[in-house]
């Protein structure tokens, strides 16, 4: 059996162009026999977890994770209970309800604000920046924000909805350099307490808020890496939320991760360890949540650039892993190490995307004019 299942994962691989213990950096190195029938009975979920336990390593995991992305191995095979039982429990249950949501931001954004601190850019923005004239992380970033407030077109005086607001960093951004009144609220404790410490000399309050609990009309709302938590059940929610927020001549953007096709849930390994609960939505399921409800004025695609940002967290994290390395174990750091190659994978490949939306209600108003 064990022959059997080392057979069927090396002829796969040849799809892709991998050996196993080749010379090229997305070959792969096994140091543990027992991965063959792991990588097959799990399929991602094993091939994560036997990672993180040692059994295997690549010198570029970004390389190898692409290539089986644009190879499309996962047709290849037979799914996996994992991927079929997570499927039933999102069928089954809401797993993005306020009460389900405060654990699931607790489990990733309050593991430690040093480990964000060192691997993000100098505002702690965990999204995807913008590499269209930027050359370092803080640039992208800064040119991302600055995009974002250009397509919402803020001015002085407006008041500001920040729904997933992180450390603070676009809320602050927003509120110094175009003098809007801005409320941010966060699930996650930790990035409460950093946002309000950063923000408490501007125009800004910071909540520690689920958006279904949130009240009162905005000018503008924005939502940054934050629609990938709401949860396809949830999806029509959270737009009518949204609507009742929004003034009748406001705008709203939504910075987004977004899948190629309509799912219910996430990928197993990436559920359990690093987003549980999460959902990235497609344009279909957005557009179909919005219907009768707001009018989609402009989508951008920048997903490519999501590859160059993940790429620039797993430098940071590597130069400064051994200022925290006593506050983690060496399971979870190749457990972040895999997670951020195989999501810039994940971009490279065009397997995933990052869309900023923008969208307003359906009211008779002066034609949109997107900036790029």
């Amino acid at each position: 059996m064990a022959e059997r299942d080392k057979r069927i994962v090396i002829n796969l691989l040849r799809h892709a162009g991998i050996e196993i213990n080749g010379k090229k950096p997305y070959d792969i190195q096994v140091h543990d026999e027992r991965f063959y029938r792991r990588a097959l009975r799990h399929q991602g979920l094993g091939i994560g977890e036997a990672y993180m336990d040692g059994w295997w390593e690549a010198k570029s995991i970004d390389q190898l994770i692409t290539r089986v992305l644009n190879a499309e191995l996962e047709n290849k095979v037979r799914t996996s209970p994992e991927i079929i039982l997570l499927g039933l429990s999102t069928l089954i249950t809401n797993r993005q309800t306020t009460r389900r949501a405060r654990k699931n931001a607790a489990h990733h954004y309050n593991i430690g604000n040093d480990l964000y601190e060192r691997m993000l850019d100098k505002r702690m923005i965990y999204s995807c920046g913008y590499w269209k004239n930027a050359k370092t992380l803080d640039d992208a970033q800064e040119a991302k924000l600055k995009l974002i407030c250009d397509k919402l077109e803020l001015k002085k005086g407006m008041t500001l909805l920040d729904i997933g607001c992180g450390w603070g960093g676009f809320s602050e951004y927003a509120a110094r350099n175009y003098g809007v009144k801005v409320t941010g609220i966060s699930p996650a404790s930790e990035q409460v307490k950093l946002a309000r410490k950063r923000t408490k000399s501007l125009s800004v309050k910071i909540e520690q808020k689920d958006y279904r609990d949130m009240t009162g009309n905005f000018d503008r709302i924005v939502s940054i890496g934050m629609l990938e938590h709401v949860g396809y059940k949830n999806y029509n929610k959270f737009f009518d939320i949204c609507r009742k927020l929004l003034k009748d001549d406001g705008l709203m953007l939504h910075h987004t991760i977004g899948s190629n096709a309509s799912v219910r849930s996430g990928d197993p390994w990436m559920d359990r360890y690093i987003f549980p609960g999460g959902n990235l939505p497609s344009i279909a399921q957005i557009s179909k949540a919005v219907e009768n409800k707001l009018i989609i004025e402009d989508i951008h695609n920048i997903g490519p650039d999501y590859d160059n940002t993940l790429m620039a967290w797993h430098k940071n994290f590597m130069k400064y892993w051994g200022e925290i390395e006593d506050f983690y174990d060496e399971r979870f750091k190749r457990m972040w190490e895999y997670y951020l190659l195989s999501c810039a994978a994940g971009f490279r490949s065009r397997n995933l995307q990052l869309w900023q939306i923008v969208m307003r209600p359906r009211v008779q108003t002066p034609t949109y004019r997107s900036v790029r």
